[in-house]
């Protein structure tokens, strides 16, 4: 059973992922105790360091046994779709969307996720959301040195042509974004002083691809450190390589 916790614990990319989202966040996040309210938040791994930084959060999720581990992590939790929340009208300093929008491959649920989102934050509020690069898939499946071979090379095809990976394989049923796009569904949602940034540059996919490999967890290793600074070089430039996370903020 895959665990999102173990991921971004005990990967490579998986730790890339978490200490550039935690650095982003940090930088935009207002003073504790505000209230964050952390949307497919998973087994609250995100909530967990929030939490011990002095906030208070709410995950919700739609899968009863992340809930209950968010709730280990410190959190309140509870049940429910991102689509429809079940918070009040402007009650969150913050809402996090790192996983809904790119779990939502139709235009419409992305855009009531977000429209939700809108309705639960309170005024000068912070929405921090997320979306996988277009060209992720191609990167990755590069690195991993089998892209040359059928069937993968018609599969990793139709995800840069339609956006979607439908899910029967491997990964999860997902959208692509590219940075353009997300930012226009976001500005689109009426969120305004919105920034586009990349979180994981372009070294993650070695990163995984080299733990694959040799075996090795490289988290403490030279290479990883070398991903991490390359990762904050190219936050400017979220073209540049995988781009996960961006950040808006509502005026």
């Amino acid at each position: 059973m895959h665990d999102e916790a173990d991921r971004l614990s005990t990967t490579a990319e998986g730790r890339l992922e978490l200490l550039r989202t935690q650095e982003l966040l940090r930088r935009h996040l207002p003073p504790p105790p505000a209230r964050v309210l952390d949307v497919g938040g998973g087994p609250g791994t995100h909530a967990r360091w929030l939490v011990e930084d002095g906030y208070e959060v709410h995950v919700v999720d739609p899968i009863p046994r992340h809930v209950a581990q968010a709730e280990q992590a410190g959190a309140t939790a509870e049940v429910g779709d991102a689509r429809h929340l079940a918070a009040a009208d402007a009650s969150y300093d913050v809402v996090l969307l790192l996983g809904p929008l790119y779990h939502l491959p139709d235009r419409a649920d992305r855009d009531q996720a977000l429209a939700e989102a809108h309705r639960v934050l309170k005024p000068g509020g912070l929405l921090a959301a997320a979306g996988i690069n277009r060209y992720a898939s191609l990167f990755e499946h590069t690195a991993f040195a089998h892209l040359h071979k059928e069937p993968l090379r018609e599969s990793i095809a139709g995800i840069l042509a339609s956006q979607i990976h439908d899910g029967k394989k491997a990964f999860t049923k997902a959208y692509f974004h590219t940075g353009a796009q997300l930012l226009e569904e976001v500005t689109t949602a009426n969120f305004a002083n919105t920034d586009v940034y990349g979180i994981e540059g372009p070294a993650w996919s070695l990163l995984a691809a080299t733990g694959r490999h040799t075996g090795e967890p490289l988290t403490d290793s030279p290479l990883f450190e070398s991903a991490l600074t390359a990762a904050r070089l190219a936050e400017p430039y979220p073209k540049v390589g995988r781009i996960r996370r961006r950040a808006s903020v509502r005026s």
